[in-house]
């Protein structure tokens, strides 16, 4: 990949990502585009892989692990009164050249894996209108699922502004997001039954594993502390949670794990922000899978990133296919507008 293509991406995650969210790296990000040296480091990245986020994360990685470096002291996730972001950028620099052989190797070997938590936001809503559509237990597949913290959704509790609680009523993982627009989602009081939950990914983070889980932490941008906290309750809350997971391609094992599942359960297969890496052949041939599994039975796909930034719903009830928008999301879920018509 061209520099000029990398410093494009860097500049397009500083404005449409960072700009709001992050000021560190809003400004790292545009002042790495007009670096030629960095921009060649970066490019050691992993083929499709975000390459902001996994140079971000590598340097996060590496000061959360005790490097020593001042520029530390811009980071919220390490001081408690970090430094003005705007003066950061020749820190970095400095300390990507100092570690450069550390960074390239965690740039040619890591995944970036975020496990937002706070995306069950919108995945509770979607998982209680295809419960009540279809009254069954839900068999989970998550493809891409990292460490599989979206795969207890059911066990969260949720805060859309309205002063009512959703999910489960014990849980202390307290999710808010705000609902924008005029369509406000239909919501079980309590979480929709889950009958199994199925992790795919190349690489399962386990969140027993003292590395898996430092870069779990690393991926969680430096001023987000309230993602920061909801992440490591969350990980107490999956290790009372099973789960099923397999290492390996989703879309290649799938048809083999539909297999598997009850038909007395209904098959939902989903995964947020992680279609954005998966090749275009690819892409295809999932879709193409889950028509063919909706031909033999029920199954429902809720995703993003796959053409577009939109969630969306594809499902096949007694093999006719629907496709439904269901909601615009918030890359971090901080918001959602829905607009799936429930009815």
């Amino acid at each position: 990949m061209s520099l000029k293509i990398i410093s494009e991406r860097f500049r397009r995650f500083a404005i449409r990502e960072c700009r709001g969210s992050s000021e560190l790296y809003e400004q790292l990000s545009l002042n790495v585009a007009e670096d030629e040296e960095i921009l060649r480091l970066a490019s050691a990245a992993r083929s499709g892989q975000p390459i902001p986020n996994l140079l971000f994360g590598a340097v996060h990685y590496l000061l959360l692990k005790g490097y020593t470096h001042e520029l530390r002291e811009f980071y919220g996730s390490i001081v408690d009164r970090p430094r003005n972001p705007q003066h950061a950028f020749p820190y970095f620099r400095d300390f990507c050249i100092h570690y450069q052989e550390d960074i390239t190797a965690m740039l040619t070997n890591k995944l970036v894996q975020t496990n937002e938590v706070r995306r069950c936001a919108y995945l509770y809503p979607s998982f209680c209108f295809i419960y009540d559509m279809v009254k069954k237990p839900l068999s989970l597949i998550e493809i891409g699922t990292s460490a599989g913290l979206q795969l207890a959704w059911d066990k969260y509790r949720y805060d859309y502004g309205s002063h009512v609680t959703y999910g489960n009523p014990h849980s202390n993982v307290l999710i808010a997001s705000e609902v924008r627009g005029e369509r406000f989602p239909f919501l079980l009081p309590k979480s929709p039954p889950i009958a199994e939950r199925i992790g795919i990914d190349l690489h399962v983070n386990d969140l027993q594993n003292e590395e898996d889980c430092l870069w779990m932490q690393a991926l969680i941008w430096p001023e987000h502390k309230e993602r920061r906290e909801l992440f490591q309750k969350a990980a107490r809350c999956l290790q009372q949670t099973p789960v099923r997971f397999i290492e390996g391609d989703g879309i290649a094992l799938l048809p083999n794990i539909v297999a598997t599942i009850p038909e007395d359960t209904i098959i939902c297969v989903f995964h947020t922000h992680v279609a954005n890496q998966i090749p275009d052949k690819a892409k295809q041939l999932l879709i193409k899978q889950i028509r063919e599994i909706g031909q033999m039975r029920d199954i429902f796909h809720l995703y993003n990133n796959m053409w577009d930034t939109k969630l969306h719903l594809d499902y096949f009830i007694d093999g006719i296919e629907h496709n439904e928008i269901v909601a615009e999301t918030d890359g971090h879920a901080r918001w959602f507008r829905w607009e799936l018509d429930h009815s």
